[in-house]
C-alpha cells in the first residue's frame, strides 16, 4: 500500500485501488500497460495529448499500453473521496493468455484502432466484476494469487467482449498483427523463450522470423539476447546496491559460475569487482 496524507493506493499485483480523501485533491499519472479503468466516486480526466476525457462516476474505460496519456484522479469536495479501479494488463499476462486461447476463436479481421481511449458502457459483467473488488479497499486481508489472475481475465474478456478490434492491441505480439522483432525482444529479453516462441510472439514462422531477424542484426537471436543480458547487467551493476545474484536473476541468467565466466569474457573483469 501506497500512502500520502490523504491520498491512498493498494496494489494487488495489476490491480490498483484507488482513493483520494481530500477536497479537490488531484493525482497525476502516465499509463504505462493496457489498462481498464472504473471510476466508483469522484472523476478521472484522461488527457491524451492535449485532449481532455472525464470519467465520472460509473463508467469506466479501456486505455492502450504506452498511449503517453496522464490521469488526474480527482476529488469532488462533495464529501465524497475520489475511488476508482484499475486493472492493467502488463505483456507477459497477455501472453500466458494468449497461449492457452483457442486459437480459432480469433478474430482474423481484427485491426489496431488509433485511439488511445475507449469508453466501455455499463455492462453487468463489469459491474460484477468491479463490485466483487470493492471490498479490498478495507480490507486486511490480501487476495491470493489465483484470485488476482481470474480477476485480471475476467476484467480482459470484458475488455475484447466491447470490441473484437481491440485483440489487435491487446495480443499485437501475434499473427496477423506482427510486430517489431527487437522492440519485443528489448521488452522479453530477461525471460525464458525459444527462438520458436519469440517468432510465433511477433507474428513469424520461424523461417520468416530468421530472415526478418537478419536484417536487423548482425548475430544470431540468441547471442543478440546473451549480450543484452549482460548489457543490462552491467548497468545494474554499476549502482552497486544489489547482490550479484539478484542482478543474475532479474536479467534473465539461472547459472552463477556460467554467468560470472561471460561476464568477464565481455567486460574484463568478475561481476563482483565492480
Amino acid at each position: 500500500m501506497d500512502k500520502h496524507d490523504d491520498i491512498k493506493v493498494i496494489n494487488y499485483s495489476n490491480i490498483f485501488l484507488s482513493c483520494i480523501s481530500q477536497s479537490r485533491c488531484e493525482c497525476k499519472f502516465k499509463v504505462r500497460d493496457h489498462s481498464l479503468i472504473y471510476v466508483r466516486s469522484g472523476e478521472a480526466e484522461i488527457d491524451d495529448e492535449g485532449v481532455s476525457t472525464i470519467i465520472n462516476a460509473g463508467e469506466c474505460a479501456f486505455i492502450r499500453r504506452h498511449a503517453g496519456v496522464n490521469i488526474i484522479k480527482r476529488s469532488l469536495g462533495d464529501g465524497n473521496p475520489y475511488m476508482s479501479i484499475t486493472l492493467t494488463f502488463p505483456r507477459k499476462f497477455l501472453m500466458e493468455v494468449y497461449r492457452a486461447m483457442d486459437k480459432s476463436t480469433l478474430p482474423e479481421r481484427a485491426k489496431r484502432g488509433k485511439a488511445n481511449l475507449m469508453r466501455i458502457p455499463e455492462r453487468p459483467d463489469l459491474r460484477s466484476l468491479f463490485e466483487s473488488l470493492m471490498p479490498y479497499y478495507d480490507s486486511t486481508t490480501e487476495p491470493d494469487g489465483q484470485w488476482i489472475t481470474m480477476k485480471l481475465k475476467e476484467g480482459l474478456y470484458a475488455v475484447l467482449r466491447t470490441d473484437s478490434n481491440l485483440y489487435a492491441s491487446l495480443f499485437d505480439f501475434t499473427e496477423p498483427w506482427k510486430i517489431d522483432i527487437l522492440d519485443y525482444m528489448n521488452e522479453n529479453y530477461m525471460y525464458e523463450l525459444s527462438i520458436q516462441d519469440i517468432a510465433h510472439y511477433t507474428g513469424r514462422s520461424l523461417a520468416t522470423f530468421k530472415r526478418d531477424f537478419k536484417k536487423v542484426s548482425d548475430t544470431t537471436p540468441q547471442k543478440w539476447i546473451i549480450n543484452r543480458r549482460l548489457e543490462r547487467a552491467h548497468e545494474l551493476l554499476a549502482n552497486g546496491k544489489r547482490k550479484v545474484s539478484d542482478i543474475m536473476m532479474d536479467v534473465g541468467f539461472t547459472n552463477l559460475s556460467y554467468f560470472s565466466r561471460i561476464y568477464k569474457d565481455a567486460y574484463g573483469h568478475a561481476p563482483t569487482a565492480r
